[in-house]
């Protein structure tokens, strides 16, 4: 016995041991991935910190170049985001790391019996790797710390450069006339000097690519004129010959005929910058030269066009503001003039940057071009524009668009009177073209309003479009037209936000950066979302909605159809491949989108639970409703009857159903009750219907000419069909009549009162005409006498007035023979 215990125990030792052995096998394992992890860091982190070396002495001497800080803060947020996405793997790995050390446990105390060697040496190996990830992850925390230290140096430098320059004053000397004119006359021969320079080696080097260039830039131009015209004509064209456009036509002409145009210029313009920097005509100085030539002509170009299709001076019927004639051709050349101004002040001030011009001369350009806006505005604001439409009087701006454009035209005089050019050049800059955007963009946005009211999309010239080449419905143009407003909303803050911010101060690499953050990140919480993944799902799940569709017509259509299959077997194959298929979109869908699914299981173990105790009927109601709206037995603005329940559809969710009666009467139906019971839908596939009415005559009457009578009327009704056609069924020998019922169809049901009333009033009519009685209920009352009855009294009341029904003849003697035939 004692050698048993022994053998026991020892079998019990190598048992725990081989227990430890294969735990700390994974351990082990993962431990020599850890280390691939931590030496994949390191080096990243080291080269991180070199890099923020370099940065922070660029930040220091880039204070002045507001373009450059914003690079330098782009390039800090990267490295930044190569921080945080290191910082995460080595949390993660440090968290496994405390895991496997609260398994192993504590070493054994003194006294205590020692523990097997592997696993001491494996405490030791996590200890140590342990101290390795947390001396990283300090370091990266220290990294990112300074990278957040510069970043915010990198904005204060952007706000004080940007206080300084609206801020800074410059003394004018009104008596340095000949020394600006003097600098002009150097800048200029300076400008032809490069100019005939860069003419000559273009003409002797570059004069073949010039010419490609050229033809390229002009064969798309030409494309984008006539695809324009030919595709895009009817959103902007006006059609003179309608003198009364309604004012959606006015409105979305308006945006259109501004943003179509100037879109096609800008793309022109673009096109020959880059195809002339492309085949290497263009040097670095001209080549800035020419590019704020081409923004210089993009703005008046797009000033000119959006004054013109607001004011419209040429044609007063699709003008969009209330304003007469003449004031409007004036107010169209001041608004073009601030934008040549404003657009030629910034071309020489990139001369003066280009050739680096005496500041005297910068100075005194901005002066002429502030001066000259800020006088502009105030002639603007000084017009009588409006014009009355009864008598036909002008009169001025409202006060208070009149007000603020008084004080903007002054304020611009003022700072640039006493020296504030930066500040007078950042207000103009902001008055004109941020002005000229904001104009754009509402007039976008009460487009998009406009064109998403009911019944408006199918108004315009699109819809009418739509309506003749694909003959959809009303309800489907209403659907387009709230697309359409969802549409153009977002390509209106798409394209104007970025502009105007770009013409605010910040730069396009820092609006750019916003985007993809807003766009890649989204986190509430410990839960973050990414737009463009959401957006990646909703696209998937829409094309495995539609490759659903087509494999469900497929499979109908194509094979079960050969297969002489049951109808109900194919509708209920096309429908259970339906919903598998869009259960399977929606996980791909889901996936796709960068949700976890785990989470999606444990919600449906948590609703499972929440169904055992009591919301079997709330999810019946849920599962009813998505059967109601996927295989529609009946949709809203249907007639149906459930149960003691008939009216119209209203509203169609996935709990209940609101039915609304006759009496108007709004009546909540649970959707498992239109489930599991009959429903009768009249207007299922169309309103086509059919009604009967009923009607008795008496027996002498002739049946064929009643039978002709009633075919004649409903042939008559306007309202019922010739085919089918009405028809009349003799339907038996009743107590008191012949019966007949007259069955038409009508093609709207909802019209079966009216006709059954009409029908009605005109068979009375007709048979009163033709003498065919309609009689009352008769009955046959047999009376039997008991023994000792005094058969006179009963006779005589039998014979009292009022005893016989209408139409009865010699009633006494009749209930007196029944007597007699009774004894």
């Amino acid at each position: 016995m004692i050698w048993a215990r022994g053998l026991m125990a020892s079998v019990e030792r190598m048992l725990a041991a081989a227990a430890i052995v294969l735990l700390l096998l994974p351990l082990s394992t993962v431990a020599g991935f850890a280390d691939t992890i931590v030496q994949q860091q390191r080096p990243v982190v080291e080269e991180l910190g070199m890099r923020a070396d370099l940065l922070s002495r660029q930040v220091q001497g880039s204070a002045n170049d507001d373009a450059a800080l914003v690079n330098l803060r782009g390039e800090l947020d990267s490295m930044s985001k190569k921080l945080l996405d290191g910082g995460s793997a080595l949390q993660t790995r440090l968290d496994e790391i405390n895991a496997q050390l609260e398994q192993l446990g504590k070493p054994p105390a003194a006294g205590e019996p020692p523990e097997p060697s592997v696993v001491t040496q494996q405490r030791n190996q996590l200890l140590s790797e342990k101290a390795e990830v947390s001396a990283l992850l300090g370091q990266m925390q220290e990294l990112t710390v300074r990278l957040n230290r510069m970043s915010g140096d990198v904005n204060a430098k952007r706000r004080d450069l940007f206080a300084h320059t609206l801020s800074k004053r410059v003394d004018i000397n009104y008596a340095f006339g000949s020394e600006v004119a003097n600098s002009a006359r150097i800048e200029a021969a300076e400008v032809g000097q490069v100019v005939s320079a860069w003419g000559r080696y273009v003409i002797a080097f570059r004069f073949q690519g010039l010419l490609i260039a050229t033809f390229l830039a002009l064969l798309i131009a030409l494309a984008i004129h006539y695809f324009g015209r030919r595709f895009l004509g009817s959103f902007y064209l006006r059609d003179e010959e309608d003198e009364t456009p309604s004012y959606l036509d006015r409105l979305s002409v308006a945006f259109w005929s501004t943003l179509i145009p100037s879109a096609s210029v800008g793309v022109f313009l673009a096109t020959t910058y880059l195809l002339l920097g492309y085949f290497g005509v263009l040097w670095d100085n001209i080549g800035t030269l020419l590019l704020s030539g081409f923004k210089f002509i993009g703005v008046v170009y797009f000033v000119h066009r959006l004054a013109s299709a607001i004011l419209s001076p040429d044609m007063p019927n699709w003008r969009l503001v209330r304003v007469a004639s003449i004031p409007a051709r004036i107010l169209r050349w001041l608004f073009t003039a601030t934008a040549f101004v404003t657009g030629l002040d910034f071309v020489t001030n990139t001369v003066s940057g280009v050739f680096s011009t005496p500041l005297a001369l910068t100075v005194a350009k901005s002066l002429i071009s502030t001066v000259l806006v800020g006088g502009f505005i105030i002639a603007i604001a000084l017009l009588r524009p409006i014009e009355e439409k009864e008598t036909a009087a002008r009169r001025r701006w409202p006060a208070p668009l009149r007000y603020l454009l008084l004080a903007t035209g002054l304020i611009l005089l003022v700072s640039a009177l006493l020296g504030y050019i930066g500040l007078a050049r950042f207000i103009t800059q902001q008055v004109v073209i941020n002005g000229a955007l904001i104009v754009t963009m509402y007039l976008g946005f009460l487009t998009a309003r406009a064109i998403s009211g009911e019944a408006a999309f199918g108004s315009t010239g699109l819809g009418r479009h739509v309506t003749e080449q694909f003959h959809v419905d009303e309800t489907t143009l209403d659907q387009f037209g709230l697309v359409a407003g969802i549409v153009i909303n977002i390509l209106v803050l798409v394209i104007g936000l970025p502009l105007i911010l770009m013409e605010i101060g910040f730069q396009w690499s820092e609006i750019e950066s916003w985007f993809y953050s807003f766009a890649s990140e989204i986190r509430i919480g410990s839960v973050s979302f990414s737009l463009i993944g959401v957006f990646t799902g909703v696209v998937v799940f829409f094309v495995g909605y539609f490759i659903t569709r087509w494999f469900q017509s497929w499979l109908d259509g194509s094979v079960m159809s050969r297969g002489r299959i049951d109808s109900g077997v194919r509708n209920s194959i096309k429908t259970a491949v339906g919903y598998l298929g869009i259960g399977v979109a929606v996980l791909i869908g889901i996936s796709a989108a960068g949700i976890n699914l785990s989470s999606l299981a444990l919600v449906a173990g948590a609703l499972s639970v929440g169904i055992g105790f009591g919301l079997q009927n709330i999810v019946s109601n849920f599962v009813s409703g998505l059967i109601l709206l996927a295989e529609r037995p009946f949709k809203v603005g249907d007639w149906i009857e459930a149960g003691d329940t008939a009216g119209i559809v209203k509203k169609i969710s996935v709990r209940a159903t609101e039915v609304e009666t006759f009496h108007r009467q709004s009546v909540i139906v649970p959707n498992s009750e239109l489930i599991n019971a009959k429903v009768g839908n009249w207007t299922h596939r169309n309103k086509l219907g059919r009604v009967d009415v009923k009607v008795g005559v008496s027996y002498s009457s002739d049946a064929r000419q009643v039978y002709e009578i009633l075919l004649e009327l409903a042939r008559k009704h306007p309202l019922v069909l010739r085919n089918p056609e009405p028809y009349v069924y003799f339907a038996g020998f009743g107590d008191s009549s012949l019966d007949f019922e007259l069955r038409v169809h009508l093609a709207d049901i909802y019209n079966i009162v009216r006709v059954e009333s009409d029908l009605r009033f005109s068979i009375l009519d007709r048979f009163r005409e033709e003498g065919i009685e309609i009689p009352l209920p008769q009955r046959d009352v047999r009376i039997k006498f008991a023994d000792g009855a005094d058969e006179a009294a009963v006779r005589e009341i039998v014979a009292a007035p009022g005893m016989a029904g209408p139409g009865a003849e010699k009633p006494a003697a009749k209930q007196k023979a029944k007597g007699e035939a009774a004894e």
